[in-house]
């Protein structure tokens, strides 16, 4: 959906809202749950358990008879209220109790429900090893996030009320429990042992959790508090690896917040088969153990960082202030996600936070692109998990950003503490934080949230520049062309006020060891862009060297620059902004040609920013021309892996003796890098598979790649997952298909089998009909497992497919699952499978002409270039 309920008009972006979909709102309160108290005893071999759950209630109103509790096939067995048996009703989903005596206001009731629950569907997960998994540890975990505590205790389920909680748990020796709040008690019970926690500081039911296993307990602090981190035994040195910066973390955030970490305790329990990165429980995060970096593992992973700073800032925002209802959730991913900018800024530079910046902007316009628009704040879905998308992460991160560039460093920082402060312990909607930010600043920014939170979308931009030596002229015309023509005033146009710069470098000496360096100096005017179409003109001194536009890159936007070649070759070498550079090499890219490739080259060896290095890596592919390949080439000797990966993958551009040699050697030497050697055994298959005349070719790297899966094993299955996805580029090969469906088996390690799931969607777009049936037969077997994450892989590999059967098995998968995003992904899928079907053969065929045609003029064009560079 594009702007509200009643809005049709999507500006040709798929809807938000699939059938189903309806306006949802937090129910009516009978009153304000004060405690929780949850009595738990566990049969773990059975995946059972026996509870007792105490609510306490102060009545809001006199004369309510019933009260109605969130409880989904739990196996209710009494229900008293201050201690007198009540009648209730139970029908899978919601418990309703017949209160004998209505409320009165002021007077508390005691509601007790005594309950058991076998083989839990959701919300608490018992992890075990099997046949196939022997080495699997014995775990039970909760995930609550968003209703799914409904699911392992009856409750009033939504993040509207806010309560103390305590959890009281018997488990067997050795296992440990760990839960929200403080420790106030264990006590050995023969061969088990009860731990007691308590949460002293309300939070709402999503985020009470329990933790259970054999764990490893590494033990920090900050400022006296016990910092914690429980992991399985053995991976000790991967815990600290992973997690040290923490305490440092709390320090830099109680700073920015402008409020001391405000739980008893911060404990990050690492948990298997747990199927997010990772969930801020309140003092009690939950991550995924493929967070865990070994030393290779951290040359180029910072996502574990950044995972590690996101959810501790939740401890504040989400947890210390609680959005009211599912649809202001952006407040609180938004912010956790800019937190990780804040922590890039802090750790490493200000030009690397810019970078991540980028990435998140460029992950939030994809979804934009390639999946459906919709306001930021909406309460119309069909279930509250949908909207957990990069709408709220990526692009709500990008919206505090706007915020902190118009209020300036010290107003933000104001703001965002008044907002700490004044709803500390207190649930907030989006027009809190508006509120704070005019009570801190006296800046009123609805404006700014009318364009980018309450309504979909965001500014297309086309700028051109052009100079009029005479009269020392700049002229910039900007487009906004996410607008159709002729719609001055149009709601698709954006209002803003956007600084320009005119850049000069300087060469300037340094005397006392003769090194000249080169700074830019900028010339800023700022311009109001709220027309489709408008020209400015600036008068200036001299004609300067590059444009920058936006200036620091503040607003969540698309550029497309239409400067001359030097101008652009000048930005990317001089523009102090990396966001700049970065826009500057893909513009170049487009325009093409020696001078292109030669300006880009230089970058890649050159720009101080490895971000910036890898995005050149990619334009570099984009040019037709054999001379980029020398430049590319270069690249591969780069001292930073993400630029080594960066450059192998846009490598599979190129499907050349050359390109294949190379990236052949990267897959037999090995590289210091995980991921760069698992770019290397997908490129190496791309590069093969695209010539296939040459079957001797075919068969070597198939024998290759077999080779990798055979010997190399390891960390997260990152580098044989990526020999999988070479494999699957051989579309045409029943070997490669073979092999694949070996490594789908149980038994094979999760991350590789979910990898090897999703090549089959890939490969099976030139199988024979013998073998497409082999495929839709495995999927088939595959879509009955349960796990999660499995039904995602599943759904994904399905989507790739180019044939109707593909679609009755998404339908009977949406149907059957119990979680609402493989629901929504199997719909989407649906939709792809159907354009996929749509006249692929004459695509196809119409496709391979097409590349070599291609292949042919880049000959062609090469060769021209070369005798019009050696004329000169």
């Amino acid at each position: 959906m594009s702007q509200s309920y009643f809005d049709t008009d999507n500006n040709g972006h798929k809807p938000f809202e699939l059938p189903g979909a309806k306006p949802h709102y937090n129910p009516d309160r009978p009153g304000q749950v004060e405690h929780i108290f949850l009595d738990l005893s566990l049969d773990i071999p059975k995946q059972s358990y026996q509870g007792n759950c105490s609510i306490r209630l102060l009545p809001i109103r006199n004369g309510i008879d019933r009260l109605t509790l969130d409880a989904v096939n739990l196996n209710i067995e009494s229900v008293q209220v201050d201690e007198v048996p009540q009648n209730f009703d139970y029908d899978g989903e919601q418990l309703s109790i017949q209160l004998s005596q209505p409320t009165q206001i002021g007077q508390c009731l005691l509601i007790a429900i005594a309950y058991s629950v076998t083989k839990p569907q959701r919300g608490i997960y018992f992890i075990q090893p099997d046949k196939h998994y022997p080495n699997k540890p014995t775990q039970v975990w909760t995930q609550g996030e968003d209703e799914d505590s409904r699911f392992w205790f009856p409750c009033f389920d939504y993040p509207g009320q806010l309560s103390t909680s305590e959890i009281r748990v018997r488990v067997p020796n050795p296992f440990v429990a760990i839960s929200n709040g403080e420790l106030i008690n264990t006590t050995e019970d023969g061969n088990y042992k009860i731990y007691h926690w308590s949460q002293q500081q309300v939070h709402p039911t999503y985020l009470m959790t329990l933790a259970i296993g054999d764990f490893a307990e590494i033990q920090d602090e900050w400022n006296g508090k016990p910092v914690t981190y429980y992991v399985e035994k053995g991976r000790e040195e991967d815990a600290k690896r992973s997690m040290e910066k923490t305490p440092r973390m709390i320090e830099f955030l109680s700073q920015k917040y402008g409020y001391p970490y405000p739980f008893p305790k911060y404990a990050q329990v690492c948990v298997d088969d747990f199927i997010f990165g990772g969930m801020e429980n309140t003092s009690t995060t939950l991550l995924t153990d493929r967070c865990l970096l070994d030393e290779r593992a951290a040359l180029d992973n910072r996502n574990t960082e950044a995972l590690v700073v996101h959810e501790l800032a939740h401890q504040w925002f989400g947890d210390l202030v609680v959005i009211k209802h599912w649809s202001h959730a952006w407040i609180k991913e938004g912010m956790a996600s800019y937190s990780e900018v804040m922590w890039t800024e802090q750790e490493y530079s200000l030009e690397e936070a810019a970078y991540y910046r980028l990435l998140e902007a460029r992950r939030y316009l994809s979804e934009d692109n390639s999946r459906y628009r919709r306001p930021m704040v909406t309460h119309v879905y069909r279930e509250a998990i949908e909207l957990y998308d990069r709408h709220i992460y990526e692009k709500g991160s990008c919206v505090y950003h706007m915020i902190r560039a118009q209020l300036g460093d010290e107003l933000f920082w104001q703001a965002i503490q008044t907002f700490v402060q004044d709803n500390a312990h207190k649930t907030v909607e989006t027009i809190d934080l508006l509120r704070a930010i005019e009570k801190a600043t006296g800046r009123n920014l609805l404006f700014l949230f009318d364009q980018y939170v309450y309504r979909g979308g965001h500014p297309d931009f086309k700028v051109a520049y052009s100079w009029d030596g005479d009269a020392n002229l700049a002229k910039i015309t900007v487009t906004q062309t996410q607008a159709a023509e002729g719609t001055n005033g149009s709601k698709d146009l954006f209002d803003l006020k956007i600084p320009v710069g005119f850049g000069y470098s300087q060469q300037e000496e340094i005397r006392s060891n003769g090194i000249s360096t080169s700074f830019s100096a900028l010339k800023t005017f700022t311009v109001r862009i709220n027309e489709r179409e408008q020209s400015f003109y600036f008068p200036l001194e001299n004609k300067p060297q590059f444009i920058s536009f936006d200036v620091g890159n503040n607003y969540l936007k698309t550029v497309a620059l239409e400067y001359p070649i030097a101008e652009l070759k000048a930005q990317l070498e001089f523009d102090p902004d990396p966001i700049s550079r970065s826009y500057a090499a893909a513009a170049l890219a487009k325009k093409g040609g020696l001078e292109a490739i030669i300006a880009l080259s230089a970058s890649l060896k050159n720009d101080p920013l490895w971000g910036v290095r890898v995005d050149v890596a990619e334009q570099l592919a984009q040019i037709n021309l054999d001379q980029a390949f020398d430049g590319l080439i270069a690249g591969l000797k780069d001292k930073n892996a993400y630029v080594r990966r960066a450059v192998v993958e846009a490598l599979t551009q190129f499907k050349t003796a050359e390109s294949y040699k190379a990236v052949k050697g990267l897959v037999q030497k090995g590289d210091p890098s995980y991921y760069v050697e698992a770019a290397a055994s997908r490129v190496i298959g791309a590069i093969a598979s695209a010539n296939s005349e040459e079957k001797p070719k075919e068969d070597k790297v198939l024998k290759l790649l077999k080779s990798v899966l055979e010997e190399k094993a390891g960390w997260n299955e990152v580098v044989r997952s990526g020999a999988v996805a070479g494999l699957a580029e051989f579309k045409t090969s029943e070997a490669a298909l073979n092999l694949l469906i070996e490594y789908t088996k149980l038994g094979v390690p999760q991350p590789l089998r979910l990898a090897t799931i999703r090549a089959l969607g890939k490969i099976s777009v030139g199988q024979s009909p013998g073998n497409l049936e082999r495929i839709l037969e495995k999927l088939t077997e595959l879509a009955k497992e349960t796990f999660f994450l499995t039904q995602v892989a599943v759904a994904a590999a399905l989507g790739q497919m180019e044939t109707p059967k593909a679609v009755g098995i998404l339908r009977s998968l949406a149907e059957r699952t119990a979680d609402g995003r493989v629901r929504r992904s199997a719909e989407e899928e649906i939709s792809k499978v159907q354009k996929n079907i749509g006249s692929e053969k004459t695509l196809r065929q119409l496709r391979e002409d097409f590349d070599q045609l291609k292949q042919l003029n880049q000959d062609l064009r090469s060769r021209l270039e070369n005798l019009e560079a050696k004329s000169k």
